[in-house]
């Protein structure tokens, strides 16, 4: 078993409290054991993290299961798992619980003896109910069912047991009907009920404190003025009309009235603002104005690039890393305020979610001004590269890594401190690699060593508009593209934010809520001037080494998504 299972006997070996099983070499053993786990994984009595991800032979969970005492974090996500074992209540120390992306039908009642649990992840299964006891978890605070076939919550489901649940998903179900009980969740400031089959929302939503966000778009509702407020108002306004005018007295009446005039003024500042809008822009169009009211982000193809950048691919990563995916954004704003710490927060958090924790994919982001092209990816023993990571100095990989497991394990012996952090939890991903992965610059210098870190030759700064962005991936191409759209729409988003925040302090109170438009640069135009309202995406091309293509992103199939505040121009 020891030979089958290195992971589990290295994690044995040296008393690792972390464990991760995921990928086609994981899911190869599991399909040769018929789908069951080595008994030798539950003796691993340490254990606080346990990760089996990416594996369809695993269809069921073992009764040893509770053997894992210590376990705090149990993520179990797109595996094939269809049925729960009810010894899983007996984790009782167990806090996070990610069992998405399965093929689960219905839970056992046990999970609700889970009184530790702050967050559970059911999203993408096919359950058609929950089990009333799953109330009983008193501390949830994150509870996602999105991408199931619920048709209803449990009555009696929603109360003071659950009065730390601060946000709740369950979006792209076939919920009929959300119970008024909702409104007896004092901790609640996320609800998302969109694409679901709600006719009506209940009053009583209004009661909840904090709410801060709702979305309950897709839904046909048969009061058609909320609808549209849903669809277009902020929660605030949507919560008032919920409180003055959902329960239809007559004292309400004269609320609700004075909510609809301030509507209407509302849509009069929009208008006044489109025309101040059309008037600076000089075009007369009315599909001008309302393009001006949307960020327009602008694909510049290869044909249009008159200095386009390439990455060159060698034979050596095949077997390492082979997937890897660039592209080029100019336009970025990030001197404002915390402008940077917000972007690079977002990339953090999409390292964790939808990157797995850098098992599935790797995020490297540089200023392109410092990248010298053409870029070479490659794989090399790690006694023969150097790299300057971020934050420290030029060192050889192979003296990195081992730098890393010795501060990791100082991190082990802390008693505060039984979980690595940083860029320690990653090492696990090189185990058994004779070669590492790095990205390299026309002046032979390593920018990038996935899944570790980047080099602090390329790091982004306030001053940095232009960005060179990076995602490999040892899993499949088309992950790589996945996250590379999530990234790009992120940086969108947030660029809107700070460019609209940045315009607050200069304009009316009457146009506080403006939303900006982005104008388009036309062939290789820099937006680098302070407040820049430009956002220009440029291909990359990655090609082998005798120069055939493997990728280029973003192609006609890349970023195919209707986003609210954003159009993108092919």
């Amino acid at each position: 078993m020891e030979a089958d299972w290195p992971e589990i006997e290295r994690a044995n070996r040296e008393k690792r409290r972390e464990l991760v099983l995921q990928g086609p070499a994981v899911e190869q053993r599991l399909e040769q054991a018929d789908g069951a786990l080595p008994p030798a994984l539950f003796s691993l009595s340490l254990l606080n993290y346990l990760e089996v991800s990416r594996c369809p032979s695993l269809r069921a969970l073992p009764a040893q299961l509770p053997l894992l005492q210590q376990l705090h974090s149990l993520v179990l996500r797109r595996n094939g798992l269809q049925q729960l074992p009810a010894g899983l209540g007996g984790l009782g120390a167990l806090r996070l619980l990610d069992l998405s992306g399965n093929q689960l039908l219905e839970l056992p009642v046990e999970l609700g003896q889970l009184r530790e649990l702050t967050t559970l992840n059911l999203s993408g299964n096919r359950l058609q109910s929950l089990p009333l006891e799953l109330r009983r978890c008193a501390k949830l605070a994150l509870f996602n069912v999105s991408g199931n076939e619920l048709s209803a919550f449990p009555r009696g489901f929603f109360g003071p047991e659950l009065a730390l649940l601060s946000t709740l998903a369950a979006s792209d179900n076939a919920i009929e009907e959300l119970d008024a009980d909702v409104g007896l969740l004092p901790a609640l400031k996320s609800l998302d009920m969109s694409n679901n089959r709600l006719s009506e929302i209940p009053a009583e939503l209004a009661d909840c404190p904090k709410l801060k966000e709702i979305n309950f778009t897709g839904n046909k509702l048969k009061d058609k003025r909320l609808e549209k407020m849903m669809n277009g108002c902020q929660t605030k306004s949507v919560l008032e009309y919920l409180r003055v005018g959902g329960r239809g007295g007559g004292k309400g009446k004269g609320k609700l009235e004075n909510l609809e005039k301030d509507h209407i003024k509302e849509k009069e500042r929009k208008k006044k603002r489109e025309k101040k809008q059309k008037k600076d822009s000089g075009d007369g169009e009315e599909d001008g104005v309302e393009e001006a009211n949307k960020m327009l982000l602008r694909i510049l193809h290869i044909s249009e690039n008159p200095a386009p950048l390439t990455v060159k691919v060698t034979p050596n990563i095949k077997e390492v890393r082979p997937y890897i995916a660039c592209t080029v954004v100019r336009g970025m704003n990030l001197k404002p305020g915390n402008a940077l710490k917000r972007f690079l927060m977002a990339q953090t958090k999409l390292h964790e979610d939808i990157c797995e924790r850098r098992t599935s994919a790797t995020i490297a982001t540089h200023d392109f001004r410092l990248i010298k092209g053409p870029l070479q990816y490659d794989a090399r023993p790690p006694n023969e590269f150097k790299i300057t990571p971020l934050g420290r100095k030029e060192i050889k990989a192979k003296d990195l890594v081992r730098q890393l497991q010795v501060e990791a394990e100082e991190q082990r012996k802390q008693k505060k401190r039984p979980n690595i952090s940083g860029l320690h939890k990653y090492l696990q991903l090189l185990d058994g690699k004779e070669c590492y992965p790095c990205l390299i610059d026309a002046e032979n210098d390593v920018v990038s060593f996935p899944p570790i870190t980047n080099s602090e030759k390329t790091k982004i700064r306030k001053t940095t508009s232009d960005l060179f962005l990076e995602v490999t991936s040892s899993t499949s191409l088309q992950i790589c593209k996945d996250v590379m759209d999530a990234l790009i729409l992120k940086m969108a988003e947030l660029n809107k934010f700070t460019l609209e925040n940045k315009e607050e302090e200069s304009i009316s109170d009457s146009e506080t809520d403006e939303v900006l438009g982005l104008s388009i640069p036309t062939g290789h135009q820099n937006a680098e001037r302070e407040g820049s309202l430009h956002l220009t995406l440029e291909q990359v091309r990655v090609v082998d080494m005798e120069g055939c293509l493997k990728v280029v992103y973003p192609s006609k199939t890349d970023l195919n998504m209707e986003i609210s505040y954003l159009t993108i121009i092919r």
